[in-house]
């Protein structure tokens, strides 16, 4: 005897199906296309998430190597060194396949969660039927979005995807515990588990998991009203006290934590931006994500945003406060449709939620697309909702309704079909990297890191030979770069890397470039990258040209307040290794020690230094303190070479420490 739920299973099936291939086919042309910007020092040049071999040791140190973040992400980067394992080597493709998969799975949460919604809101036989068909078109138009392939080609990205994956699950979790709590069951502490679990493993991949808890409690207050079930009116009173415990204990305490910070100079040193003018220009930005996301184009979505100019004033530009009075009327007519139409509000308010973290206070870059990979589903549900919402009301209110009826659903798969046509040719362009440098540069003319990346793409391609054809491409596109408003010195490093690594002569004016950028701006993590790939090169004699020069360019960034650990600790290496002045390598060490206490790459070197010195006993107290940060064994095989120098300095009585 057939089983009556075969036809169900079956169903879900093909829906999952269609799916995944749809996103399989539409982004992987964009597999060979390589590692790109925040790739290098996350996984590229980061040797920790490249074990050798899988061990605790090696797997703790992967964990806790991420660059990007003081909470280091350690789930995310913990992936990179199994996927490294796994090829036995770097691989961008498998990496990017990885995504694709996280990307997929994500789509397929999000056709549950869209199908529980829909049908929790379906008021008769028909529109409950109908759910799965406007829960299909949602969840197929989410995964084509082209404002989302950046979480997903964009390999260090997955931090992005896989804290969604938990964010996604949790939702549905919880949405599925109050359906069953609201048709007379019990569920309160599932409900709670489905938020506080997905949340804390959540975080660990990326720290926006933690606005799980935020969005459930927009669905609680538009979908369920916080209702002990759907025939009452009675308020749980357990879930307004759950969350004001995981909401309102966790935002006092974050205020207080990061509050005084905000509000110091020093936070934004490193930024050309002050807090006020971030949440003038993030009016603009927000309003911007609207329209990427319905009505995408080639031009708007073009990875680099450097080129935006921030807001000063309301009126300046005067954009900027009818993007604040566009904002507000976007709220205000959300909220007025709470009552016959919640799935819009709901999806309305997941949006703004969305960007309460990175669209506010925190001192973060202005723009980037995929900080709507979860802000999108919100879009993709209040515009399929509206669209559903419309097709009901033509339905039942038009003579001509079996005309009319499926013209919403109609514009929807339009709108689909534009949107995925785009994500296809940008994923097509991010098949090879000079494909996607030549297409990125062409959509953001004015954007110095778009030119920057097109320069370097060519000097890859010229394989560092002084007659290829590339050589000028990339002396053009990087005097361009160099020259355009905001640009930082990348381009006219990339310059002086190029001509050094030829034995060509570097011109003088790349320096003083260099130079003058680094006076007038804030010194960034992308200036310490430079630098330290301008000294490596010469330590490892690769490139020729005049190190006074670059001794001079490193003085510059080191004068300028707030200096990072990595830019002091590049520079003492530079000092033993080619200036041969041991005393000023000996004080660059100790200050990276200091102004980052608790990487312990730098106390590794800073000990290194003490021991060469024959200042053993504060190498030994060095020693101690990295013990006490050898979390899983991770540092064991840098203490085991410090103890083998400490010996066999000790062995030899050059101990000078009593000195």
């Amino acid at each position: 005897m057939q089983s009556p739920n075969l036809p169900k299973v079956v169903r879900h099936l093909s829906v999952l199906t269609a799916l995944v291939l749809a996103t399989i086919v539409v982004y992987a042309p964009g597999l060979g296309g390589g590692f790109v910007f925040d790739d290098y020092p996350n996984i590229v040049d980061n040797a920790q998430v490249q074990p050798q071999s899988l061990s605790l040791a090696s797997l703790v140190g992967a964990a806790m190597s991420s660059p990007s973040s003081e909470l280091k992400r350690p789930l995310s980067s913990l992936t990179f060194a199994l996927d490294y394992v796994a090829n036995g080597g770097l691989n961008s493709s498998s990496m990017k396949a990885t995504n694709i998969v996280l990307h997929a799975m994500n789509g397929v949460l999000l056709y549950f969660l869209f199908t529980a919604l829909f049908r929790f809101r379906a008021r008769d036989e028909r529109e409950w039927a109908n759910a799965i068909l406007w829960a299909v078109f949602a969840a197929m138009a989410w995964l084509l979005l082209p404002i989302n392939l950046t979480a997903v080609l964009y390999v260090v990205q997955r931090m992005e995807s896989l804290a969604n994956l938990f964010v996604l699950a949790g939702l549905f979790g919880y949405v599925h515990s109050r359906i069953r709590m609201q048709q007379g069951g019990q569920g309160f502490l599932q409900s709670a588990t489905w938020l506080v679990v997905p949340t804390l493993l959540g975080t660990a991949a990326k720290e926006t998991s933690v606005l799980l808890p935020l969005y459930a409690l927009c669905v609680e207050s538009f979908v369920f009203g916080f209702r002990l079930d759907r025939q009452s009116f009675k308020v749980d009173w357990r879930f307004v006290w759950f969350y004001v415990v995981i909401l309102g204990v966790p935002l006092v305490v974050g205020l207080t934590w990061i509050g005084p910070g905000l509000l110091d100079a020093r936070t934004w040193g490193t930024r050309n931006f002050t807090l006020w003018t971030r949440l003038l220009s993030e009016a603009r930005i927000v309003l911007d994500y609207i329209s990427w996301t319905v009505f995408p184009t080639a031009g708007n979505l073009s990875f680099y945003h450097d080129a935006f100019v921030q807001s000063t004033g309301w009126l300046n530009p005067p954009s900027t406060l009818w993007s604040a009075i566009g904002l507000a009327t976007i709220i205000g007519l959300a909220w007025s449709a709470r009552n016959h139409a919640p799935l819009v509000t709901l999806g309305v308010f997941w949006f703004f939620a969305c960007h309460t973290l990175t669209g506010t206070v925190l001192p973060l870059e202005l723009v980037y697309e995929h900080r709507n990979y979860f802000a999108s589903i919100g879009i993709v549900l209040a515009v399929s909702e509206a669209l559903r919402y419309a097709s009901v009301r033509l339905s039942t209110a038009s003579k001509y309704h079996l005309t009319f009826r499926h013209l919403p659903l109609m514009v929807g798969i339009a709108l689909t079909i534009w949107a995925a046509a785009l994500t296809a040719r940008t994923a097509q362009a991010w098949g090879t990297p000079l494909s996607l440098a030549e297409e990125l540069a062409a959509r953001g003319p004015e954007s110095p890191r778009a030119q920057y990346e097109l320069g370097r793409a060519y000097i890859i391609a010229s394989r560092y030979e002084p007659d290829s054809p590339y050589v000028a491409k990339a002396r053009e596109a990087l005097e361009r770069a160099a020259a355009l408003p905001g640009s930082s010195i990348l381009a006219e490093q990339a310059l002086v890397f190029m001509y050094g690594r030829m034995n060509l002569p570097v011109r003088s004016e790349w320096w003083i470039g260099m130079q003058r950028k680094l006076s007038q701006q804030p010194v960034t993590v992308q200036d310490d990258s430079s630098l330290l790939a301008l000294a490596t090169c010469v330590e490892q004699e690769l490139c020729r040209f005049d190190t006074t020069d670059l001794d001079k360019t490193f003085r510059v960034a080191l004068a300028k307040p707030g200096v990072s650990a990595r830019l002091k600790a590049a520079y003492g290496i530079f000092a033993s290794q080619i200036l041969h002045d041991d005393g000023l390598a000996f004080r660059m060490a100790q200050e990276a020690v200091t102004a980052a206490p608790d990487e312990p790459a730098y106390r590794v070197h800073y000990a290194q230094v003490l021991i060469a010195h024959g200042e053993l006993n504060e190498a030994r107290r060095q020693l101690t303190v990295l013990e006490s940060m050898n979390m899983g064994g991770r540092l064991e095989g840098d203490l085991s070479s410090l103890r083998n120098r400490l010996e066999a300095k000790i062995r030899n009585g050059e101990d000078s420490g009593e000195r």
